[in-house]
């Protein structure tokens, strides 16, 4: 992979304009689910278990455009587990069931188990069926590492769309990284200050803009590319982005004072050549049509966050709530990936040959770069082997790759106020 980095920034050093997030409350209530490792009595060879904690909410039970978690054929009992590393203190669970109204329906019966160490418990609670939205279970504050749904099929097979484990977030203070990642971690750190001079005067990292968003961020694809894309395959892409863009907001949540549990991520707009490739007619985005910059469809420069560094967007049609603060550059036969404050630009037949895949390790390595970390072309930290930022050396974020994230915010996190 290469990095580009932006010819229009190299140099700014403007300070920026950020809107301060409020202090989130101590011990304030939070979905502990995305932080657990889900498992399952059964899944479906073309379903996903990752889907029941993705941290994605479903538009409706038959949800055909995001992952699910199903065990058609199988019925009978069935279950789905989240595990965490340490207890963590649960008050209530949400539930949202699959059903498709053909092979897979809303279970009979269901309940949830707590592990008590040595057994799986019933948690006492009111369970209901309902579809097309969650299914809330209030309990007296348990602690437990493992939640488990416990299902009993009815008409079918049983499957979920989502788990919500809402429990006490007391956010992480300090910074703990493990022993044995310190020295490397302080090598990478040495390495990216003496590399890049301008490091604190740039003012446009993907930190940046979630916090000038206050815990959001809005995208822009740039379809480069003279083949079509219909209606499903749009929210197909959109909802891809969101997961991968997702796994490195995972790493933050409750960690080091990091202000937000989710970053909800919104495509505002499409640019291409031809208006006739988007083969849709609904209004759900903005569409740019044959504006060309560096030889490929651009989104508009007045809604671009990196056209416009004060966060004001005064030329931008339909205002500040249609900005984007990247693009996802999607280019037919381009090899590897690119990435920097602007977006990410690979492969487009790649990308959509990825749609249903859980690590798509070229964008989670380019999005990596969104956010600062550097590439390791010809060095490796001391005592570390493969990790996602180390091109080809491993195709999803590993432990040492979420710490070199928190240490951009260790770093940078004073800038904010937070």
């Amino acid at each position: 992979m290469r990095r580009l980095r932006s010819v229009i920034l190299a140099g700014l050093v403007a300070a920026g304009t950020f809107l301060l997030p409020a202090a989130p409350a101590s011990a304030a209530p939070v979905n502990l689910a995305p932080s657990a490792s889900p498992s399952a009595s059964y899944t479906s060879p073309w379903e996903n278990v990752a889907a029941i904690n993705d941290g994605i909410d479903p538009p409706s039970s038959n949800d055909t455009v995001n992952r699910r978690w199903g065990t058609w054929p199988n019925t009978g009992e069935q279950w789905a587990l989240l595990t965490w590393s340490q207890a963590q203190t649960l008050t209530s669970a949400q539930v949202y069931f699959f059903d498709d109204n053909g092979g897979v329906r809303v279970p009979a019966s269901w309940r949830l188990q707590r592990w008590t160490g040595s057994a799986y418990a019933d948690i006492p609670g009111t369970y209901a069926t309902a579809t097309n939205t969650y299914n809330t279970v209030t309990f007296a504050a348990v602690s437990t590492t493992r939640l488990r749904v416990l299902m009993q099929s009815g008409q079918g097979s049983v499957g979920l769309l989502e788990v919500k484990a809402i429990g006490e977030g007391a956010p992480q203070t300090g910074w703990n990284p493990p022993a044995n990642l310190v020295t490397p971690l302080n090598e990478v750190w040495q390495h990216v200050e003496s590399t890049y001079p301008n490091l604190y005067g740039f003012r446009n990292y993907g930190w940046d803009q979630i916090m000038a968003n206050r815990g959001s961020i809005n995208y822009c694809v740039r379809w480069d590319t003279s083949a079509t894309v219909t209606a499903a395959q749009r929210d197909q892409i959109h909802a891809q982005l969101t997961r991968q863009f997702k796994k490195w907001m995972d790493v933050m949540a409750g960690h080091n004072g990091w202000p937000y549990s989710t970053v909800p991520l919104k495509v505002v707009g499409w640019a291409v050549r031809d208006r006739a490739q988007l083969q849709w007619s609904d209004n759900s985005v903005d569409i740019y049509v044959n504006d060309i910059r560096e030889n490929a469809p651009q989104c508009a420069e007045p809604c671009g966050r990196f056209f416009n560094q004060s966060g004001n967007y005064p030329n931008c049609p339909g205002g500040a709530s249609h900005h984007y603060d990247m693009s996802l550059w999607l280019t037919s036969g381009f090899g590897g990936g690119a990435g920097g404050d602007w977006g990410q630009r690979i492969g487009s037949e790649y990308f959509m040959s990825n749609l249903n895949t859980d690590n798509v390790h070229i964008l989670l390595h380019e999005i990596g770069h969104s956010f600062g970390l550097d590439d390791f072309y010809d060095w490796t930290p001391t005592g570390v082997g493969g990790f996602l930022m180390k091109a080809g050396s491993a195709s999803q974020i590993t432990e040492f790759d979420a710490w070199m994230f928190r240490d951009w915010w260790r770093h940078l996190r004073s800038r904010y106020g937070v």
